[in-house]
């Protein structure tokens, strides 16, 4: 019987990055999204291309796939989930908690004598994976949360490839820059090892999560929102420009040292990591914007991520953060209106009072040692937008 892996989310990272890998692996791969066109167009199209562009561009077929419309037809999915030997997520960390109702009422039907399900959220987050079981277990009672962790491996992972925005009337075809890397943390698969060629198995995740999230996140963050603010529309154009590369440089300085002194990553290493991602933020041949990059500004300054995240990591070491400082003033400035959370964004900082607005938006309270850098920023743009 062929291996299958269900892939919550179709879109362009779904098809060009995730359902690649499993498809290289020899899964038979079954989508899963509430978008009718897109899930329609999988129904009907047996293939579809990946175009890995840059220095030693590529085109790579995927088949021997599924498509379920997991809003009109849940029982088919729990189904297939219940019988799969994967299931994998790249919905963003805010969708996790609405799929994961269909995972429980799966893992609930799944043979006690079947292999346990590997379950790995494949998101721009850290611990994404225990963040979505964490939902899962919402939807369980105690006895029935026993018998899933049972028949359940739940795995952290890192992910990280460029995917940008697509051009129109590409179809199903994706275009994707040619670096990749799915890292996966080892230890929960140590009596049940799973085949995946293309991904790094490592025995601690928390370092690569953060590596990853506060040099390619953040510097690609960094790079939309210093880029906006100078009026550049392509993200390479961005990065060409001066003020912008000293700006975006500034940052992942700040955030290596970070690393240097919290995981013990080489200064070396890191560094060759930072130069590797500059590099592929240049690459002219990803049509990619500082718009689509810098979207969901919310949710790039809340505690945790990008931009706070590290700064204020920083600041509870005693380092300056004034490069990352610099970003958050950016990213509060950046007013796109078809861009939901940008909207919410400037309607916070206009309305609230800094102190109020600063708690919302980051998370951060008076007592923590970067709240007063924090505060003027969202002061000044208050300021200007009086």
């Amino acid at each position: 019987m062929a291996s299958t892996a269900v892939h919550f989310g179709a879109g362009n990272i779904g098809r060009g990055f995730v359902g690649l890998i499993l498809h290289r692996a020899g899964y038979e791969v079954v989508f899963a999204d509430v978008a009718d066109a897109l899930i329609g167009a999988l129904q009907v199209t047996p293939s579809y291309q990946v175009n890995a562009v840059g220095l030693e561009s590529s085109t790579e077929t995927v088949d021997n796939y599924r498509a379920i419309n997991s809003r009109e037809h849940e029982a088919a999915l729990v189904r297939e989930i219940a019988a799969a030997d994967i299931v994998t997520t790249a919905v963003g960390p805010t969708i996790l908690k609405f799929v994961a109702p269909t995972i429980a009422a799966a893992l609930k039907a799944r043979s006690a004598d079947a292999p346990p399900l590997a379950v790995m959220a494949c998101e721009n987050a850290i611990n994404a994976t225990d963040v979505l079981a964490g939902h899962i277990r919402e939807h369980c009672s105690a006895d029935e949360w026993a018998g899933i962790e049972a028949k359940a491996i739940f795995a952290n992972t890192a992910v990280d490839r460029i995917v940008p925005a697509q051009a129109d009337g590409q179809g199903l075809d994706v275009t994707v820059e040619t670096y990749f890397e799915w890292a996966i943390e080892s230890p929960p698969f140590a009596d049940h090892p799973l085949t995946i060629p293309d991904a790094s198995w490592v025995p601690d995740l928390a370092p690569y999560i953060e590596r990853k999230l506060f040099t390619v996140n953040t510097g690609h963050a960094a790079t939309a929102y210093h880029g906006k603010l100078r009026g550049i529309s392509k993200l390479s154009d961005a990065l060409s420009d001066e003020q912008v590369r000293t700006a975006v440089e500034g940052v992942l300085a700040e955030t290596k040292a970070l690393l240097v002194a919290k995981h013990e990553f080489s200064d070396a290493a890191q560094q060759a990591y930072v130069d590797k991602i500059l590099q592929r933020f240049a690459n002219p041949h990803l049509p990619d914007t500082t718009e689509r990059v810098g979207r969901q500004p919310l949710r790039k300054l809340s505690r945790n991520e990008r931009l706070i995240g590290p700064a204020a990591q920083l600041a509870e070491r005693g380092i300056p953060a004034r490069h990352l400082m610099a970003t958050v003033a950016a990213a509060l400035a950046f007013d796109v209106p078809e861009d939901p959370e940008s909207v919410e964004l400037q309607e916070l900082v206009g309305s609230l009072p800094a102190p109020q607005a600063v708690e919302k938006v980051t998370g951060l309270t008076p007592d923590h040692p970067l709240y007063p850098e924090v505060l003027d920023a969202f002061e000044q743009r208050s300021h200007r937008k009086i």
